[in-house]
């Protein structure tokens, strides 16, 4: 994911900062425990999209 974008998207529900998981093609939302997809390079930043994260911390590439 290009740098830019990643710089300028934030998390839907708390406005904060996102990591990219590039082995999972997510955006994580480490505050929300919240992972936002991305399909076909595109980010998906729907609440309703999202999957919760798990409690044990996720690995970023």
């Amino acid at each position: 994911m290009e740098s830019r974008l990643l710089d300028t998207l934030v998390c839907p529900v708390c406005k904060g900062r996102l990591d990219f998981d590039r082995a999972r093609a997510e955006l994580l939302c480490r505050a929300d425990r919240l992972a936002y997809p991305v399909r076909d390079g595109i980010p998906v930043m729907l609440e309703s999209e999202a999957r919760q994260l798990d409690a044990a911390p996720a690995d970023t590439a």
